[in-house]
C-alpha cells in the first residue's frame, strides 16, 4: 500500500502517519511548513517528507491521499488529486477502518483529552496491555505521539473539530468507539459552530454510534453534558466526579482518591488534572483494569510536552510553558500555579480560531485573575475591541509582537513566567530560557 499523506505535520496526521508506516505501509507527506517535532518523529521512521503543495510530489502510482482538515479548495494538491481522480480519504475515516476490529477508547471534552488520553494509554501500558494510541502530543512515557501496537485496545483522543473540507463531521464520529469519555464541554472553534447546541448535537451523534454493550462515562454535574445525555443513551453510563465513587482530590503533589482510600505522589498539578485523572481511572477500569491499579499507575506518569511543563528554574524564578488556549483551560492552568506564594506573569496568545474573535472577551478578563501581571498577546488582524482585556489596575498590557518582550522577561529576578498558547509563540520560550541561563 502506497500513500501519501497531505497535511502531515499535524499532531493527528503525523500520528496517523506512524501507525501507516507500522502497518508496513509506504508512506509519504507534505506540509506547508515541516517543522519538528513532528517531522523529527516521522523522518525517524523513514518517511519521506515535501515542504509545500507541489503537485509534482504525487507519485502515478499512489493507492491513496490522506487529507488532513487543515487542507481546503484551492490547494494546488487538493486540486491535482480532484483532477486526477486519485483515491482519497480524510485522516479520521482512515483511522476508523484501521482500529475496526479493536475495542477503541475515545476520549473526548473541550479541555484535558491530550493529557487524559496520555494518562489512560499509560495505564494500559503498565497494565502490559501494549495499546495502540493517537495522542494530539507527546506523552513523556512513549516519547511519540502515536503507536499501532500489539494488543487488542486502542486509544485516540477524540476531537470534535471538523473532519475534512468534504466532510464537516466531528472527528470522532469515524472512531467507532466501544468507550466514549465526556470530561467536559463548553464552547469552542467559533470558526465551525455557530453555539453550544452545535456542538452538543455532535456530541450526541457520537453517542448514537456507541454500542449497547459499550460504555459512556461522562462528568457529573455539568448541563452541557446532561443535555447530551438527555437526548438518548443506548449504553452502559458511569458518572464520574464529585458525589461518584470516583472522586479524586490533587493537592501540591499528592493525587487522592478519597473512593479508594488511597494516595499517590505524582508530578502533575491542579484539579483539573485530578479530574483528567478520574476518566482515565474509569475508563481502564471497564477494560478490566483493577481500579487500585489504574490509580496507582499514574504516580509514574510524567506528564505531557507542552501541558505545564517547567522550562526553567534557579531557586527564585521559575518558567513555565502551557497549551492551553480557552478561558476555563487558562483559568485552571493558572489556578494550579497559585500554590506557590510568587509572583506570577502570565504571557497569553489568543492564537486560535476562537480566541482572535473575541467571543471569549469578558471570559479571559476572569480567567487570568490569578496572574498578578498579564501579556495579552494578539495578532496584527485583530478587529475586536481589546480595550476590555485591560485592567484598572494596569497589571495587564495588550501587544502585537511577542519579541518584544524578551528584554523585559529577562530582567524579572523572581516569581514565575508562564507561555500560554496552542502554537509555538516564536521560539521565545526557548531564548529567554537560553538567555537566563547565561545570567
Amino acid at each position: 500500500m502506497k500513500i501519501h499523506i497531505l497535511g502531515i505535520c499535524g499532531t493527528f496526521m503525523g500520528g496517523l502517519a506512524q501507525i501507516c508506516n507500522q502497518q508496513g505501509w509506504q508512506v509519504t507527506g507534505s506540509d506547508q511548513h515541516v517543522y519538528p517535532p513532528m517531522s523529527d518523529q516521522l523522518r525517524e521512521a523513514g518517511i519521506i517528507l515535501h515542504e509545500g503543495y507541489d503537485p509534482a510530489i504525487l507519485s502515478s502510482n499512489l493507492d491513496l491521499v490522506v487529507i488532513g482538515n487543515a487542507m481546503s479548495r484551492g490547494n494546488p494538491l487538493v486540486e491535482a488529486i480532484l483532477d486526477g481522480k486519485i483515491p482519497f480519504i480524510s485522516g479520521p475515516e482512515l483511522l476508523g477502518r484501521l482500529t475496526s476490529e479493536m475495542t477503541v477508547l475515545a476520549v473526548s471534552g473541550t479541555h484535558g483529552k491530550t493529557t487524559t488520553t496520555s494518562m489512560l494509554a499509560w495505564i494500559l501500558e503498565h497494565e502490559g496491555l501494549n495499546p495502540g494510541f493517537l495522542v494530539g502530543g507527546v506523552p513523556e512515557n512513549f516519547g511519540i505521539s502515536a503507536r499501532r501496537g500489539a494488543g487488542a485496545i486502542f486509544v485516540v483522543e477524540a476531537d470534535e473539530y471538523d473532519t475534512a473540507f468534504f466532510d464537516k463531521r466531528s472527528k470522532f464520529i469515524h472512531y467507532h468507539a466501544d468507550v466514549f469519555g465526556i470530561n467536559n464541554l463548553e464552547f469552542d472553534h467559533a470558526d465551525i459552530f455557530t453555539d453550544l447546541a452545535d456542538i452538543e448535537t455532535q456530541f450526541h451523534n457520537a453517542i448514537r454510534r456507541i454500542p449497547r454493550s459499550g460504555f459512556i462515562i461522562s462528568r457529573t454535574g455539568i448541563d452541557s453534558i446532561k443535555r447530551v445525555l438527555h437526548k438518548g443513551c443506548w449504553s452502559n453510563q458511569i458518572s464520574i466526579g464529585e458525589g461518584t465513587a470516583i472522586d479524586f482530590t490533587s493537592n501540591g503533589d499528592q493525587l487522592s482518591a478519597s473512593g479508594l482510600d488511597m494516595k499517590i505522589e505524582w508530578p502533575m498539578r491542579g484539579f483539573h488534572n485530578a479530574q483528567n485523572a478520574e476518566l482515565a481511572v474509569a475508563m481502564a477500569h471497564v477494560v478490566d483494569v483493577p481500579m487500585d491499579r489504574a490509580f496507582s499507575a499514574l504516580s509514574e506518569f510524567r506528564g505531557v510536552a507542552r501541558r505545564l511543563n517547567l522550562l526553567f528554574e534557579n531557586g527564585s524564578l521559575k518558567v513555565w510553558d502551557d497549551f492551553a488556549h480557552h478561558p476555563t483551560a487558562i483559568a485552571n492552568t493558572l489556578d494550579a500555579l497559585t500554590q506557590e506564594e510568587a509572583p506570577l506573569v502570565a504571557v497569553i496568545e489568543l492564537r486560535s480560531n476562537t480566541m482572535k474573535t473575541g467571543f471569549h472577551g469578558e471570559a479571559l478578563v476572569a480567567s487570568a485573575a490569578c496572574a498578578d501581571f498579564v501579556y495579552w498577546v494578539l495578532p496584527e488582524t485583530t478587529t475586536w475591541d481589546t480595550s476590555s482585556l485591560l485592567r484598572p489596575d494596569g497589571t495587564s498590557v495588550v501587544i502585537r509582537d511577542v519579541l518584544v518582550l524578551e528584554p523585559q522577561l529577562v530582567q524579572q529576578a523572581s516569581g514565575q513566567i508562564i507561555f500560554m498558547s496552542n502554537g509555538g509563540f516564536s521560539g521565545i520560550q526557548s531564548r529567554l530560557v537560553a538567555r537566563l541561563t547565561e545570567c
